[in-house]
């Protein structure tokens, strides 16, 4: 139906920038809702960052002023900006997207299979 597809992670040292680019495909009605999310080793997953069709953002604390989230509603695209990366940031990073989905025009959940982000010290 839909798929998303990430890019863009990689290893990089504390300080360091990484910017992770996701693209959805398919059956796409709308889109509403479009975010980041991670899981490091033992943790559970969580928010990183969210953008709503009209643009309007939410940041998890721990990444406020650092990482910064956009989107281009025409080519379907979210982009995560990542700055000042510390340690703690690394992370297997999974894109989400809340999709009207143009065949049935349920409102599904889709993921991304995740980008592994590694910050080194």
């Amino acid at each position: 139906q839909v798929q998303l597809v990430e890019s863009g992670g990689g290893l990089v040292q504390a300080g360091g920038s990484l910017r992770l680019s996701c693209a959805a495909s398919g059956s796409i009605f709308s889109i509403n809702t479009m975010g980041w999310y991670r899981q490091a080793p033992g943790k559970q997953r969580e928010l990183v960052a969210t953008i709503t069709s009209s643009g309007r953002t939410n940041y998890a604390d721990s990444v406020k002023g650092r990482f910064f989230i956009s989107r281009d509603n025409v080519k379907n695209t979210v982009s995560l900006q990542m700055n000042s990366l510390k340690p703690e940031d690394t992370a297997v990073y999974y894109c989400n997207a809340d999709v009207r989905v143009a065949t049935t025009l349920r409102i599904l959940d889709f993921w991304g299979q995740g980008t592994q982000v590694t910050v080194s010290s």
